[in-house]
């Protein structure tokens, strides 16, 4: 095995628990030296210490450490150790003998596991009212998420392509909006307009190509006005880029490709007003304090939220984040994921989470700490947002935005800070969802699994009724 360095990291993972170094060899079973010399890379990373770091601190390892033998082995602990599997997972010293002298049989296990989580998945999906047909196929939508989660939710080329409109145009976040209209008309013979919303009741903004208009509804606050202008800039200025980006995604139905470009676009249009290393430097200074971050750039919370899930250029990386954007209903709206956590497609996520919660406290910052059932721990922070409002018809059309980070990184989240985080109390047993959710003696249990028989005692009463 190479050796395998994680100084950084752990000293990182170290002070988010706010732990000494005496304290986390305790956690460990090794010495307080030991931890030292690891943290100043003077000793590679033994399996024994990384599973010892997966059980006591529950993070996911395989997006810190490159070793691809240590990757397989902490994913293939993971699979064992699913509760469809009855009785005692394999040993460590086991599972290293089935890489070691069987590693192409372990290849397609682990492949196995991966289509019997997309199968759970799809099975979820047809409970949920879905045709037979389209959970066979992958959607378009669940295409676009993979193509954007397989490059880190980061595209290099948009944002060099972003950074130098933006050079183009210049001025200040205040001015960014009567810069663009200037910009718009002198480089590319845009005009924009203002429109009243009954001229435009069904859109929020036109793009007229052949008579050179741009049409944006009354109905758009500033900051919305600001970011539809930029994606109207992403598309006469690197129109060619977008379509060679996308291109490369296979999303496999046409309206699918097109909403693939859109959404690169929006990318485009985020990288422009909020620029890779000024954001960065202002998310990192401000402990990802969201609404401090959207107030330097003008940008609504929204925006800030989804830019930050994006920030995982090489050499200059942030937190990795999720995003989830959901209605009322539990309905999947927006999602974009450069971690490890699993986001249903669809609605009817665990009522655990708090994420439906948020909509009793608009405008409030609702945090927690979650687990998976793979022992996977994350800080999660969720928040109304609000849709244009044009009449009295359509008052109160909020969604809930949610942002979260593997536990490791919480020492950087300002809102994590209030948590005590020794209490296990405070980490919320969550699923993707009921009908995929191996989690036994729930009381929040709606549906039965679909892949795991819980155990039914007639002479007993469990807490759902689901199990005894």
């Amino acid at each position: 095995m190479n050796k395998t360095l994680i100084g950084p990291q752990l000293r990182q993972l170290r002070r988010s628990f706010n732990h000494t170094q005496a304290e986390m060899a305790r956690q460990l079973g090794v010495s307080s030296a030991y931890i030292n010399l690891l943290e100043n890379n003077q000793r590679s990373l033994s399996v024994k210490v990384l599973m010892a770091l997966t059980d006591a601190y529950g993070v996911d390892w395989r997006n810190l450490v490159n070793d691809s033998e240590i990757t397989d082995l902490a994913d293939l602990r993971t699979a064992v150790r699913d509760p469809i599997f009855a009785g005692d997972p394999p040993d460590l010293q086991e599972l290293r003998g089935a890489i070691d002298h069987a590693p192409k049989l372990v290849e397609l296990f682990l492949q196995l596991y991966q289509n019997h989580g997309k199968l759970r998945e799809n099975l979820r999906s047809f409970t949920a009212g879905a045709g037979a047909a389209e959970t066979i196929v992958k959607s378009p939508e669940t295409a676009i998420y993979d193509f954007f989660r397989d490059h880190s939710n980061h595209f290099a080329e948009l944002e060099v392509a972003a950074d130098q409109a933006r050079n183009a145009v210049g001025g200040r976040h205040d001015e960014v909006y009567s810069n663009l209209k200037n910009h718009l008309k002198h480089a590319y013979g845009l005009d924009v307009t203002v429109t009243d919303i009954d001229a435009m009741p069904d859109a929020l903004r036109s793009f007229e190509e052949d008579t050179g208009q741009v049409l944006l509804s009354e109905a758009l606050d500033q900051t919305n006005r600001n970011f539809q202008l930029a994606h109207v800039l992403a598309l006469v200025s690197c129109g060619r880029l977008l379509d060679q980006i996308a291109a490369r995604a296979q999303v496999p139905t046409e309206m699918g490709q097109a909403r693939c470009r859109v959404e690169l676009a929006n990318y485009f249009a985020a990288a422009f007003l909020m620029p890779y290393d000024q954001i960065l430097y202002t998310a990192q200074k401000a402990s990802y304090d969201i609404d401090r971050i959207s107030t330097s750039f003008g940008v609504s919370f929204e925006q800030a939220c989804q830019r930050l899930t994006t920030l995982q250029r090489k050499g200059a990386q942030g937190v990795p984040f999720f995003f989830l954007r959901i209605d009322k209903s539990g309905n999947v709206t927006k999602r974009f994921n450069a971690t490890s956590f699993t986001l249903a497609e669809q609605g009817g996520a665990c009522p655990v989470w708090n994420i439906h919660s948020a909509f009793t406290a608009p405008g409030r910052i609702v945090p927690q700490f979650v687990e998976l059932p793979d022992a996977g721990q994350f800080f999660t922070i969720s928040r109304t947002t609000d849709r244009p409002v044009v009449s009295r018809h359509t008052q109160d059309r909020r969604l809930v935005v949610t942002l979260g980070c593997e536990r490791s990184h919480i020492g950087e989240i300002g809102y994590a800070a209030p948590f005590n985080l020794e209490d296990k109390a405070q980490i919320a047993q969550i699923g993707i969802n009921c009908h995929i959710c191996p989690r036994h003696a729930c009381s929040e249990r709606a549906h039965e699994p679909l892949h795991v028989n819980l155990p039914v005692n007639a002479n007993r009463r469990g807490s759902t009724r689901y199990e005894s």
